[in-house]
């Protein structure tokens, strides 16, 4: 049994990814200690509270929330209670054998990482995201959807990357990399 913390946007895409890997709904236990939660279901699964509790020792957990400071505060909560981090990746990723995926992360739909590239401990990897070659991404780190981080590029733990952003440099602990900006419509006349 997987437990999967966070029953929001970012847990629907979790249990979306496990299913589409072949995974069985059977499989999740889906938890979330928000109040707006309770007696809820998420794509078919019903929502437990706590978040965490004496239940998980020895279970495996995925956190599925996008908030870093909210993921990591629960990834360290479910480790102290002797929880064991599980990662989720979509089917459709495709990862290099030569890189390495930190425990408890999640790598969605059409991502693909290069060789020698790494993320740490907790990282979301949103669909359609690029981490080039050799980069490296810290513990807890977010990385939006369509991003793309450039070949040999540090990102610090608890970064983000919004969506469809390009990342050209390293990125310092908690910094957060804009997202292009929009097209305007200034003068733009439709008839």
């Amino acid at each position: 049994m997987i437990h999967l913390i966070g029953a929001g946007g970012h847990g629907k895409v979790v249990i979306d990814a496990w299913l589409a890997a072949g995974g069985a709904q059977e499989q999740l236990c889906v938890r979330d200690g928000r109040a707006a939660m309770t007696d809820r279901t998420v794509l078919g699964l019903p929502v437990l509270s706590p978040e965490i509790d004496d239940s998980l020792a020895d279970a495996e957990v995925h956190v599925a929330i996008g908030d870093n400071t909210a993921r990591a505060a629960l990834i360290t909560a479910a480790l102290a209670a002797g929880a064991r981090l599980r990662t989720i990746r979509h089917p459709s990723a495709s990862v290099s054998a030569f890189a390495d995926i930190g425990d408890g992360g999640f790598i969605g739909a059409g991502v693909v990482i290069g060789p020698d590239a790494s993320t740490g401990q907790g990282v979301i990897v949103c669909a359609g995201a690029v981490i080039d070659h050799d980069s490296r991404i810290g513990d807890h780190a977010f990385i939006g959807p369509g991003a793309v981080v450039a070949s040999r590029l540090s990102i610090g733990p608890r970064a983000v990357v919004r969506a469809g952003a390009v990342v050209t440099r390293d990125l310092a602990a908690g910094e957060i990399w804009p997202a292009p900006p929009a097209s305007s419509s200034a003068g733009l006349h439709i008839a």
